[in-house]
This record gives C-alpha cells, structure tokens and sequence, in this order.
C-alpha cells in the first residue's frame, strides 16, 4: 500500500469516505450475516467510523486496522475513549473494552492476527482504493480471511467527472475481486442521486450505493 497516499489525505482532511452518522445499511442488512454475539467483527481500513461503536453496542467485539495515526487518534478523542496502547508485532494497538484498532500497514496483516474474527465490514475500504490498490487489498483479504462472510458497500459514479476517494466500484469489479472465493449475493442497490452527496457536487449525475453480502464458497 502506498502509505504516502494515506498519510496526505489525513493531514489534508481529504477524507469524503468518511461518515459521521451510523450507515443506514450496516443496521439494515448486518443481521443477514447470522453472527453470533459476542463475534470478533474486522473493519479494514476503519479510519475513524463510529460504525465501529455501532457494532460494539450490538454486542460484538470489533478490531480495526488503520493506517493513519490522525484517523486513529481522533477517532478515541471524538468520542471520549481513553485507550490502552501497547505493541503487537509491528503493530501499535489501542484498545478499550470490546473495541481494538491495530495502527498499521493492512498489508501486515497475517492470518494469525485475525483469527479470532468471524465476519468482515467494509463500508469505506475498497471504495477508498484507486483501481490498483483495490485489486492488490482484495486479494491480500481474501489470503487472510477468505473463510469470513462480509458486508460490503460500494458507490458507483461516472468517475471521469471527479476523481476520489471515495472512488466508484462497479457491480462487474466486485465479481472480479471475489468471486472466486465467494458466493456474492447482491442486496440492494440505491440511488442516491438527489442527496447532497459532495459527488453530485462535483457534477456527478448519477449515483448508486451497492450493498453486496460476500459468503465464503468453502
């Protein structure tokens, strides 16, 4: 991952992948995923979504990755959490009950470090991603936990009007990262094109969020 990629958008507050409300879907189709309670959820690429104290609250202990010690640090500031942090291989974790997010390079990751998880949500990583960088994230996810169902949402947009993040996903690339490994199960698409999406801002005519629930073939 191209770390200067991620490190200028934080320091330049270039971050319209964020969102400061709970997604709308995450509440409406996370139970499709049949978790128990008490589940590990991953988010890559958490940044600081508070999607991810959404899940705590639900009963499930969540980890993050980030890369962005700003994303990081802001996300425990914003919302009044006081973290533990210690070193966990070449990661720095913080953590507070029920919710650890690794600060670090995603593509550090190894099995072992998400073994205790059980499902995936990815609202604001892929869509984060120019085109090479997702190709390269969706194969090293699918190399650590190819065996975990997921929750993925997408936006699609004529990105020759603007350029992201966040970036357009069609429903052809998600069938080209995942299919291989996982039965991909469309849930919704939305158009939302008369919000005030800052995309539509930039001129955008068009745009849909997808919802897909991706489910491991073996």
């Amino acid at each position: 991952m191209r770390a200067r990629f991620w490190h200028e958008r934080w320091q330049q507050n270039q971050i319209g992948f964020h969102q400061d409300e709970i997604n709308p879907y995450l509440q409406t189709y996370w139970p499709r995923l049949q978790l128990a309670a008490g589940s590990t959820v991953f988010v890559p690429l958490c940044g600081k979504s508070i999607d991810m104290l959404w899940l705590r609250a639900q009963g499930y202990a969540v980890l993050g990755i980030e890369l962005s010690p700003i994303a990081v640090k802001d996300f425990f500031a914003e919302n009044g959490l006081e973290p533990q942090i210690t070193q966990q291989g070449s990661f720095e974790l913080w953590e507070v009950e029920g919710l650890k997010i690794l600060l670090g390079d995603f593509f550090q990751l190894t099995v072992k470090d998400l073994a205790e998880c059980r499902a995936i949500y990815d609202r604001a990583a892929l869509i984060a991603l120019p085109p090479d960088m997702r190709e390269q994230y969706a194969a090293h996810l699918q190399q650590i936990a190819a065996d975990k169902p997921s929750l993925l949402i997408t936006l699609e947009y004529d990105q020759t009007v603007t350029g992201g993040p966040p970036f357009s996903v069609t429903p052809i690339e998600v069938e080209q990262y995942y299919a291989t490994q996982y039965h991909i199960e469309p849930l919704a698409r939305v158009d939302i094109s008369q919000t005030q999406h800052g995309i539509i801002a930039k001129g955008a005519k068009e745009l849909y969020e997808g919802i897909y629930l991706l489910k491991p073939k073996a």
